[in-house]
């Protein structure tokens, strides 16, 4: 079986700039903190970030944020971290955040689709609106539909609370969030692990995200704070 158990700084290795990387968590709440500490020790640059939100200062994507590491972040929600807004008005170049706000129910299956094999899906929602420019309106049966594409990443930062050493997974409550669409939507998967236990020992009926989608385990994530 191959070893899929890294130290954090290694798992992210090969995060270089520019790259597209997928962040599990609902404000912070199945977020991967150590994942992120090791990105942000890496200082990988010029970041896409897909996640369902910023974090909040000091914590999840927020952490990246205030590093000056991400370029674009695709998301549903940042009203909690300031720091959004912020980069997204200011007048400096280097500094300036492309922020591309998704409706969270599309968002999530953006990400569901680019994971199945999925070649887009139709919506009503954001029809009329902002969230429509640029984008194909469909007419099914005399209503209209925005064609929504998949979304697909280079890297997925997820959070498991228990993870076997083969990558079976699974989340503790709400802590479980983006995570496993993300793990199928990209093609390298990292898990932030509470608790790393012998293959065999998680009911393989309780398991959420099979092994097959992971490429690497880190061990040491704490259980999720408020």
């Amino acid at each position: 079986m191959v070893d899929k158990i890294k130290t954090a700084d290694a798992a992210v290795a090969a995060i270089g700039d520019g790259a597209t990387i997928m962040v599990g968590g609902f404000m912070a709440c199945g977020t991967p903190e150590i994942l992120i500490d090791a990105l942000v020790r890496k200082g990988s640059r010029n970041l896409t970030i897909i996640c369902n939100d910023a974090g909040v200062p000091g914590r999840g994507v927020g952490k990246l944020l205030s590093n000056g590491q991400i370029h674009t972040l695709i998301a549903s929600h940042v009203g909690l971290n300031p720091e959004v807004a912020q980069r997204m008005n200011t007048d400096v170049p280097a500094d300036k955040l492309i922020c591309n706000l998704v409706p969270q129910g599309t968002l999530a299956e953006r990400i569901r689709a680019g994971g199945f094999g999925i070649g887009g899906f139709l919506t009503p929602t954001g029809v009329g609106t902002i969230v429509a420019e640029g984008k194909q309106v469909i007419n099914v049966e005399g209503k209209d539909y925005l064609l929504e594409l998949p979304l697909r990443a280079e890297f997925a930062f997820i959070r498991g609370s228990v993870t076997d050493k083969s990558g079976n997974t699974i989340y503790n409550g709400t802590t479980r969030t983006f995570n496993p669409m993300m793990a199928a939507a990209a093609d390298y998967v990292i898990v932030g692990a509470c608790e790393i236990v012998e293959v065999g020992a998680i009911d393989p009926n309780n398991v959420v995200t099979p092994g097959i989608f992971v490429d690497a385990i880190v061990g040491g994530e704490k259980p999720w704070q408020i």
